[in-house]
């Protein structure tokens, strides 16, 4: 029987490439959009880590979402530094949640505050596909606008406080693995990552209508 960690990677394969192949992202790291897009989709990505960073301090004691809950994870700090760097020391007063954003942020608090399984779903979802795909991201965002190397811009791809990528996802997949939940909640986190990976497809879909590429 497969373990949990493979079960929720194949079962949410099929919404990770549709994510990963929308046609924003496509463009973006095309070389086909310019910085202002990148910066728009860094300021959703705030929502989101906001939603499930301030929701990590109530569930650190928690038998499910407790383990998983690692401050080297965490990315708002990075952001708010990239944001500065690409909006100004006023960005915050100009941020702004499309509302496909605002849908997958208010989900995240809600599992962070109703469901801790439902939580590791987003959890895993974010920060494994960061420490995975987002280092092509950061690679194409620095050739393609000129950022610093690992620099302001693309702090939010660079983990400071993981020396061994390889190594902290195996250690994540072995707290997978050892989740305390019965088959029928784990079919549930399964069904929350997909959800996970279809709201965040949502998002792409809507910065895609806001950065068209002029036919």
């Amino acid at each position: 029987m497969d373990s949990f960690s493979t079960l929720i990677r194949t079962a949410s394969h099929e919404q990770h490439v549709e994510a990963e192949t929308s046609t924003f992202m496509s463009d973006l790291l095309g070389g086909r959009l310019g910085v202002d897009a990148y910066a728009r989709y860094t300021e959703q990505l705030w929502f989101v880590y906001e939603a499930l960073e301030s929701g990590a301090q109530g569930l650190t004691s928690d038998p499910v979402a407790g383990p998983f809950i690692q401050p080297e994870l965490f990315r708002l700090p990075s952001l708010e530094r990239d944001l500065a760097h690409m909006r100004g020391p006023d960005w915050h007063s100009t941020l702004t949640a499309l509302p496909a954003t605002r849908a997958y942020a208010d989900r995240v608090a809600e599992c962070a505050r109703t469901w801790p399984s439902g939580y590791v779903a987003h959890h895993y979802t974010r920060y494994l596909g960061d420490l995975s795909g987002g280092q092509i991201i950061r690679g194409k965002a620095e050739k393609t606008w000129g950022f610093e190397r690992k620099g302001d811009g693309v702090r939010f791809y660079v983990f400071e406080d993981i020396s061994n990528p390889a190594a902290f996802k195996r250690g994540y997949r072995e707290l997978l693995d050892a989740v305390p939940a019965d088959d029928l909640e784990k079919q549930r986190i399964v069904t929350e990552c997909k959800r996970a990976f279809a709201l965040n497809t949502d998002v792409f879909r809507a910065l895609g209508e806001e950065f068209p590429l002029s036919a």
